[in-house]
């Protein structure tokens, strides 16, 4: 007979903290013996902590110890697991917060304990941020600082949640449109792109000398060399190892390996040699960019034996200058942080003289190179939100909602539409001018080509060169060249042989039927046609700045 297997009964109970109400006690403190919590990210670095040792002693020192607590068991991967800096931040937070029990405790002339934490504790923890005169965006991080470390309490049943209604300890939606608050790093400009990278490609050739040992300001320009083509932000390149390259199926591209500590995540990036306006689903790069990292790979290995072992493993190595050392080859072995970056950085501004419009130094940050990054793209691949997202990394909500930004030519053409729609209210003529992108037009409801339906405008500009509706006045040069430039420029982006089909025979018809036979009858002079066929190569009419109307005429879809 077989054995009959026994089931040991589990308690799936969850276990619970309980803070006992002597913790509230001076002789409590004493017991911890411990207020410095160790928070840096990598030993080599120095000692890096925070100390509660201010934050006993002032009526909240049941709450103050279960908080330090708290950040202990983070820092063991309890609970949570979050990166040291994170870590830090909730820390900061949680001085703040800790301060504003003080101030409660003497309104309530006792001690505030870990119950007490409520509803109208959290509300009077808001007020507290706004009486402080932050700004929206800043009482939104200290909030969620402070809101990690208590919620984690209440997991734990330490601290009690009530989940909803209106006594809910924590408010639903506490700071409500604050994204259009945060002004947050901007997306450069073309001219400020273009400046950028020459600063940056000059400091950044002498790396590719045979002698020379790279400094923290060269491996700065490298960085954001990279930053500007990947669009990725500063600790995933700041961590990048020497194995952060790796093969790809084709012969002439290479994957960039970044890791997102955040997410504890991987993301690839293909670096191939191709035009940077052939854009497929994975961000592409030029190959200058692979050389550049393999190089800075091949400088990091000669000091890696040298580096701390914390630091081994980053490709930013660069050997420190000692205070008052006669040689900048005489120091330490370290790697570049976010410190000697930004120095640097600063550095790169006042000796390239990089400057706006207005004279002041730009912004350079890598927050910044990843929003032009993100708008770059949206920029090439004609409008697709998705790409452009898929290219940084980010969900399409998110890249809209934080990176993307008005277009340069965006003001100059609202403001164009607001003075002509202006300019039709005050005359009474809204509708009556029957003025279409390419010229005039007797009837767009119901021309020779027009859809014919109720309420609809004609929309097939392809047409109108042939359509018996079509006018052409000395006034509509500009717009017709602008029609006449954009189908040429069209042979660049599709199958010569489809645009003999589609476009070829309305660039004959302009010349023949209307350029010419204008002249023929006096209608336009030829100096009026020189000179708005010039204006419109150069400053074509907003509705034909487009790169994917065309597409669409094409298809029929308008």
């Amino acid at each position: 007979m077989a054995k009959r297997k026994i089931f040991i009964m589990t308690d799936l109970c969850r276990p619970t903290a309980t803070v006992e109400p002597d913790m509230q006690d001076s002789n409590r403190q004493g017991e911890f013996r411990r207020t410095r919590v160790d928070l840096s990210v990598k030993p080599g670095r120095g000692s890096k902590g925070f100390d509660f040792k201010d934050l006993y002693d002032i009526g909240v020192d049941q709450v103050t110890l279960a908080c330090q607590e708290q950040i202990e068991r983070f820092l063991n991967n309890q609970d949570e697991q979050w990166e040291r800096a994170t870590i830090a931040d909730y820390c900061f937070g949680l001085r703040v917060f800790l301060q504003y029990l003080s101030v409660r405790a003497v309104a309530l002339r006792r001690d505030v304990v870990v119950h007490d934490i409520n509803r109208n504790v959290v509300d009077g923890f808001l007020a507290f941020l706004r009486d402080k005169g932050l700004s929206t965006p800043s009482q939104k991080n200290y909030y969620f600082k402070v809101k990690a470390v208590l919620s984690t309490l209440c997991r734990r049943g330490i601290v009690a949640e009530i989940q909803g209604g209106d006594d809910a300890t924590f408010p639903r939606n506490p700071f409500p449109g604050v994204s259009k608050k945060s002004k947050g790093a901007k997306p450069m400009t073309k001219a400020q792109r273009q400046s950028l990278s020459l600063a940056i490609k000059t400091e950044v050739l002498p790396l590719f000398a045979d002698d020379v040992e790279p400094t923290a300001y060269q491996l700065t320009c490298a960085l954001l060399v990279i930053a500007l083509h990947t669009g990725r932000n500063t600790t995933p390149l700041l961590d990048l190892g020497s194995d952060c390259l790796c093969s790809h199926p084709k012969d002439d591209t290479q994957f960039l390996i970044v890791y997102k500590r955040r997410g504890h995540s991987t993301s690839k990036v293909a670096l191939k040699g191709v035009p940077e306006t052939d854009i497929e689903s994975m961000p592409s790069v030029r190959p200058t960019v692979a050389r550049l990292i393999r190089r800075i790979i091949e400088l990091s290995n000669r000091l890696r034996t040298l580096a701390p072992a914390s630091e081994a493993a980053s490709i930013w190595l660069f050997r420190r200058q000692k205070s008052g050392g006669k040689s900048r080859w005489d120091g330490p072995v370290g790697a570049l942080c976010k410190s000697s970056l930004h120095h640097s950085i600063k550095r790169l501004v006042a000796d390239h003289n990089l400057v706006g419009p207005d004279g002041s130094p730009i912004q350079v940050t890598v927050s910044a190179l990843r929003k032009t990054f993100v708008n770059r793209m949206y920029e090439i691949l004609d409008g697709d939100i998705v790409t452009s997202a898929a290219a940084a990394g980010n969900s399409p909500q998110v890249a809209v909602l934080n990176y993307l930004r008005p277009g340069e030519n965006s003001k100059k053409n609202w403001r164009f539409m607001g003075l002509t729609l202006t300019q039709e209210l005050l005359t009474g003529t809204v509708g009556s001018t029957e003025r279409t992108p390419l010229g005039s037009c007797t009837d767009t409801k119901a021309g020779e080509y027009a859809p014919n339906r109720t309420g609809a405008s004609c929309m097939n500009f392809l047409n109108c060169v042939r359509c018996r509706n079509y006018v052409v006045t000395g006034d509509d040069l500009h717009r017709l060249f602008s029609f006449y430039w954009r189908i040429y420029d069209e042979r660049q982006r599709m199958p010569q042989k489809r645009w003999q089909t589609q476009f070829a025979h309305v660039a004959r018809l302009i010349d023949r039927d209307v350029i010419e036979a204008g002249l023929a009858d006096g209608t336009f002079s030829q100096a009026a046609i020189d000179r708005e066929r010039e204006r419109a190569r150069h400053d074509p009419h907003p509705f034909w700045r487009s790169d994917t109307l065309m597409a669409s005429l094409a298809g029929g879809t308008l």
